[in-house]
């Protein structure tokens, strides 16, 4: 099967230490076809911790370079996860214009201006208003962004939760979710399974699969998976299993991305 991640961070990414060379190697050595290099990319920083705006020229030309020399070897493509916030979208509009990306995963990592990682987020809220909320900030998101391929990790937001028992049921969000999935249809864009989830305990991809299948009902067609690897050990997580999940929900192919466009590969 031609394998190819399509989620991973690199030492260009300030969460991860992980050296561009040596992820590219570690997705080789896995049986890698293809990989899309995806760090990073937010306008804003949240307690000094999270200062992602990358220097998207010169991020473009060190994959370029990558590209070049491992181009017996891999398939590479420029890709970019992009941590979109409604308040910051003519700024990041502008420094995402003419880019020459092959691939864009838009990602909602923060809700109410707090990153959903470092828990503030979640303080004071039942687990019913978090989850809602984070549901009304993806909307919001797809409804002022059209520049991105697919949408990461849709659902992920009970990894970050403190709450006793971490489970996002998708019917209890019916609505939101159907609406989400209903505009990215629309729109043309993808939906990504990203393989983290297990990852981090929560014993499920990223979107579970009612979620999954609600997509395939409606017409949705364009599947990424991607392991969101920041270090070499996670590349390629679980791809295999993802890619049987897909084919045993019923979907026939999942998707690569060349200049934008996506390519159908066969599960």
């Amino acid at each position: 099967m031609y394998k190819a991640d399509y989620h991973m961070h690199t030492a260009l990414s300030i969460d991860c230490n992980a050296s561009i060379e040596s992820q590219i190697e570690s997705a080789i050595k896995k049986g890698f076809s293809e990989i899309a290099i995806t760090d990073h990319f937010e306008y804003d920083f949240i307690q000094d911790k999270w200062a992602l705006t990358l220097d998207l020229p010169s991020y473009i030309d060190t994959i370029r370079t990558y590209q070049e020399k491992y181009k017996e070897r891999i398939c590479i493509k420029r890709g970019v996860e992009v941590g979109f916030e409604t308040r910051y979208k003519q700024e990041i509009e502008a420094l995402l214009k003419d880019k020459n990306f092959d691939f864009i995963i838009c990602s909602t990592h923060k809700c109410d201006m707090q990153e959903l990682a470092l828990g503030g987020f979640f303080i004071d809220k039942e687990q019913k208003e978090a989850y809602t909320t984070y549901f009304d900030h993806v909307l919001d998101t797809l409804r002022n962004f059209d520049n991105f391929d697919v949408y990461g990790h849709l659902d992920y937001v009970n990894r970050y939760g403190k709450y006793t028992v971490k489970v996002l049921t998708p019917m209890d969000y019916r609505e939101q979710i159907d609406e989400i999935l209903q505009i990215l249809i629309s729109k043309g864009k993808g939906l990504e399974v990203n393989t983290s989830g297990i990852r981090y305990g929560l014993g499920h991809f990223n979107p579970q699969i009612p979620v999954l299948r609600r997509y395939l009902e409606l017409g949705g067609e364009i599947i990424t998976i991607g392991s969101d690897s920041h270090c070499n050990e996670h590349v390629g997580f679980l791809w295999e299993e993802a890619a049987r999940m897909l084919k045993n929900i019923g979907f026939k192919y999942y998707a690569t991305f060349e200049k934008r466009k996506p390519i159908l590969k066969l599960l």
